[in-house]
Order: structure tokens, then C-alpha cells, then sequence
């Protein structure tokens, strides 16, 4: 199923040939980090800018989506320019702070907010690194997500986010990844000795 939506998320009229769900399933993969090829495949098809790819029924995603959820800054701020949608979880990918605090303010309920995959908000701020923006969402009720964002942090080696996580946010140091991996075997095989005793001093398992 493919979705073609404008920058107030409504069902948009395309001029050119309707997209396939091939292409739109190729260009949301590359905007999982492909900035030479999200350029590429845009310039011949600007409509797939906020086409969305349903890869289950209830499980739609767009490839600055699909930036916000891995944490591709490049392919992120490329599709920004190209006039995609800031979401507030691209924002706190972005570690755009006071962006994320405004739209907060204004609909409380947005602290609740998943990306791709439902993957939360706290989630998506991790990537940023941005620990004074991790303590805002989660003081102010981002109370899940709190073990896949030690996941992202420890995976982008953010020691002191990681501190933090543990002491305040009670994350599951066992929870497992899509790849089946632990906190501590992803420090492990990235060869983060620190972050690995650390974990350990905690009694994480691998």
C-alpha cells in the first residue's frame, strides 16, 4: 500500500505516474541512512517525499520517519529542506529542544508520541544524545521507552546518557533488540570497554 501525504499529513493528488509500492518501499529503506540515494531517487521523483510504505496494516512509515527511527541527521535535515513534515519525534532526534518543549506546551498529549514502528518519543531523543532533552521528556511523562533508549544509547556509545538511564529511568538492562542483542553484548562486540563494566557493575547479562 503506498500513501502520498503533504506536509499537513492529507491525501495529496500526484501529476506524475502513481508511485508503485516497489519504489516507495525502496526509497523509505534508503532513508534509513542513504543521503546519496534519497537525493537521487527525490530529484526523479519529488512525490515520494512524504509517500509512506505500509509494511503492516497498522504500520505505516516515510523515509524521514524512517531517519528520525535510526538516527540519520543527513538524511533527516535533507528531507527538512525538501519541505518533509518536522514530526516531534524527528525533532528529538535532532536534538532540537526547545522545538520539542513548544509542541509539548501546546498538546501535552504529544509526550506520548511514537515514530516508525511505534518506537517512542524518549526513544528517538536518545539518538540525539541530548541528556537535559532525555530528563525533559521523561520528567514530563515519557515513562516508556526507557530500555530501547539505553539500547540506542549504549549502540552510539553515549556514556553519560547511559549513566543517567540507569540511575533515573529503571530501564530492563536485558531487554533484547529486533537483533536479539542485550545492552551489554552490543558493548561488547562495539568494544565499548567502559560502558561494558559499567553495565556489568549493574549486573547486566549478556
Amino acid at each position: 500500500m503506498v500513501i502520498a501525504r503533504d506536509n499537513t499529513s492529507s491525501y495529496v493528488q500526484t501529476t506524475n505516474t502513481p508511485l508503485s509500492t516497489d519504489l516507495v518501499r525502496e526509497f523509505v529503506i534508503a532513508g534509513h541512512g542513504n543521503l546519496e540515494k534519497v537525493r537521487k531517487m527525490l530529484e526523479e521523483r519529488p512525490d515520494l517525499l512524504n509517500a509512506a510504505y505500509a509494511w503492516t496494516e497498522n504500520d505505516h512509515e516515510t523515509a524521514i520517519q524512517a531517519a528520525a527511527q535510526v538516527g540519520s541527521v543527513p538524511v533527516a535535515e535533507y528531507l527538512l529542506e525538501k519541505g518533509a513534515p518536522l514530526e516531534i519525534c524527528t525533532a528529538a532526534m535532532l536534538g532540537r529542544k526547545e522545538e520539542v518543549e513548544r509542541r509539548i506546551r501546546e498538546n501535552p498529549g504529544n509526550i506520548n508520541s511514537t515514530g516508525a514502528h511505534d518506537i517512542t518519543l524518549l526513544t528517538h531523543a536518545a539518538l540525539s544524545g541530548d541528556i537535559e532533552l532525555v530528563q525533559y521528556l521523561f520528567q514530563n511523562g515519557a515513562k516508556t521507552g526507557s530500555s530501547s533508549a539505553l539500547q540506542t544509547a549504549v549502540t552510539r556509545g553515549y556514556y553519560d546518557l547511559i549513566v543517567w538511564l540507569i540511575e533515573n529511568a529503571s530501564p530492563d538492562l536485558n531487554a533484547k533488540n529486533f537483533q536479539g542483542k542485550t545492552p551489554l553484548s552490543i558493548a561488547i562486540e562495539r568494544k565499548q570497554e567502559k560502558i561494558a563494566q559499567l553495565l556489568k557493575n549493574h549486573d547486566a547479562g549478556e
